[in-house]
C-alpha cells in the first residue's frame, strides 16, 4: 500500500478531499492539492475550507507519526490559519513539521504553498495526545 493509500485508509475524508500524499514521515508530511473549479469560491479561488483541510490532515499525520510511546492517537485542539495569498491555479502543498512533541500534547506548523513555492497559507494546531 503506497503512501496515499494509506492516508485514505486512515483519514476518509483526505479522499473526498482529492488530495495525495507526497512524504510521510516523523521529520516532515508533506500533502497536495490540485486546483479545481469545484474545489473554488468565487473569482475561481481555491476555497479556504480546502486549504484548511488539507493542512489539517498533514498537520494530524505529522502529529500521528510523532506520538509518544503507549499513545493511541491525537485530536486537534485548537488550529490557526493565516491565509497569504489566493491560489487561482495549479496546485498547493501542504508541509507539515512537528514543534513540539510532549505527553500530552504536539503542537505542529503548516505550511501551504503553491506550485511557485510561494507561501499561501500558514496553520499552527496544537493536538491532544490520546
Amino acid at each position: 500500500m503506497d503512501s496515499t493509500e494509506q492516508m485514505y485508509a486512515a483519514m476518509p475524508f483526505t479522499q473526498v478531499l482529492g488530495a495525495t500524499a507526497v512524504r510521510a514521515d516523523r521529520d516532515e508530511v508533506r500533502l497536495r492539492l490540485e486546483w479545481t473549479p469545484e474545489r473554488c469560491t468565487s473569482g475561481g479561488l481555491l476555497h479556504g475550507g480546502a486549504t484548511l483541510a488539507l493542512a489539517d490532515a498533514a498537520g494530524g499525520w505529522a502529529g500521528f507519526l510523532n506520538l509518544p510511546e503507549g499513545s493511541s492517537g491525537t485530536a486537534t485542539t485548537s488550529s490557526s490559519t493565516h491565509f497569504l495569498r489566493p491560489v487561482t491555479g495549479g496546485a498547493v502543498e501542504a508541509s507539515a513539521r512537528v514543534l513540539h512533541a510532549g505527553r500530552t500534547a504536539i503542537v505542529v506548523v503548516v505550511d501551504v504553498t503553491d506550485d511557485r513555492g510561494r507561501l499561501t497559507a500558514r496553520v499552527t494546531q496544537s493536538q491532544a495526545v490520546l
